[in-house]
């Protein structure tokens, strides 16, 4: 593999990173939650890492619980509320939102609860009026809303949508595992009641996540035996991984501008080019997205096929959620948007990160442009001997 452009699915450890990390695999060990000095010095790793994550989203330490994934940390937000109320009402969340909030909220419909899901418009941005109207009443306890979206990068207006809920006394969570390293992010004052995050998007290692809980906000653990991160998730930390997690995190806060200004050049140079290809249609091109992101669609060429070809030339790119990359049928996300199931199941996702180059991306649209090519002319040499 020579050109990896499927950054939102996960990141190149930074080097910083692992050095940070390097420690903690091997010269510093102990249980975190022993009182002997081998305990401490993992402690103290840990609660450094706190720190660090605190500062690079403007929330205080005593907030975030680790975890092991982006995906417990929804499953932490969207069960332990549930699980904290005092009998079930309703929860909203977006048509749009990943798996691991869509999945753990249609759960608990099995259990009764009402789940209603807010529409998004043509170009997947959150339709606030339709969450004014007809999604958040008295009876909703939570609302979950993705700071911006994994597949077409489209950015949702979190500001707005605090308001609402605060006026309906809805517990706001949303997912931002894609917007660290790459917009800012204030839990302070987004007004959003709980956050979730994943190291791997950042340039951090595999198997660390957190949940940022604002105080007051009440939600009950879903994995017990232990008192570790605050009662609220039990089990022995990956010290290593959450070690880099803090590291990746101030890194990317530290280095904010400059990241988002280099993607930012690069997709609007593949953007340019691909416009140039017959009948290829960019999602969410209308409103304000990462700036690493860009998925779009090629009238006439399936989307899995692509994938294929592109990984035989030596380049990864994805449809969308890496969670679902085996499901064989259009994105919910761009379902979602209005988007027919022919153009849909077109769809490439291409995700850039601060290691992506200038020849990245002329060797991926190099190898793109002659498989469409060949593509269309294989198409239509047979439709001609039909």
């Amino acid at each position: 593999m020579t050109v990896y452009l499927d950054n939102n699915a996960t990141t190149q450890l930074d080097p910083r990173v692992f050095e940070a990390m390097r420690p903690y695999m091997q010269d510093i060990y102990g249980n975190g939650s022993s009182l002997h000095r081998y305990g401490r010095l993992i402690r103290s790793g840990i609660e450094q890492a706190r720190e660090q994550l605190a500062q690079a989203v403007q929330a205080h330490p005593d907030q975030i619980i680790f975890t092991s994934s982006g995906t417990e940390a929804n499953n932490l937000a969207i069960k332990g509320v549930a699980a904290a109320a005092p009998h079930k009402a309703a929860i909203a969340i977006s048509s749009i939102e990943h798996p691991s909030v869509r999945e753990p909220a249609f759960a608990l419909r099995r259990q009764g609860w009402q789940i209603n899901e807010i529409r998004v418009n043509a170009e997947g941005v959150v339709d606030l009026a339709a969450i004014q109207d007809d999604v958040i009443t008295d009876q909703t306890r939570l609302v979950s809303v993705m700071s911006a979206n994994n597949e077409t990068g489209a950015i949702q207006p979190l500001s707005e949508i605090a308001e609402i809920t605060r006026r309906n006394g809805a517990v706001l969570h949303t997912d931002a595992t894609q917007s660290l390293g790459k917009n800012p992010i204030r839990f302070a004052g987004l007004g959003a009641q709980l956050l979730t995050l994943s190291a791997h998007k950042c340039h951090g290692p595999l198997g660390a996540g957190a949940l940022l809980i604002d105080r007051g906000t009440v939600l009950q653990a879903q994995i017990l035996g232990g008192d570790h991160e605050r009662l609220m998730r039990a089990g022995t930390e990956n010290v290593a991984a959450i070690v880099g997690f803090g590291k990746a995190a101030e890194l990317a806060a530290d280095e904010l501008n400059e990241r988002s200004e280099k993607v930012l050049l690069l997709r609007k140079q593949l953007e340019a080019e691909l416009k140039q290809i017959p009948e290829v249609c960019i999602f969410a091109e209308g409103v304000e997205r990462l700036p690493n992101t860009v998925q779009f669609g090629v009238a006439g060429c399936h989307g899995e096929t692509l994938l294929l070809q592109l990984d035989r030339a030596g380049v990864a790119v994805s449809s969308g959620s890496a969670c679902h990359s085996q499901v064989h049928e259009p994105s919910h996300v761009l379902t979602a948007m209005g988007v027919a199931s022919e153009l849909a199941l077109t769809a490439v996702r291409v995700s850039l990160s601060q290691y992506t180059t200038n020849q990245d991306i002329a060797e991926f649209m190099q190898a793109f442009m002659k498989i469409v090519m060949e593509f269309r002319f294989t198409s239509v040499r047979a439709a001609n001997a039909y």
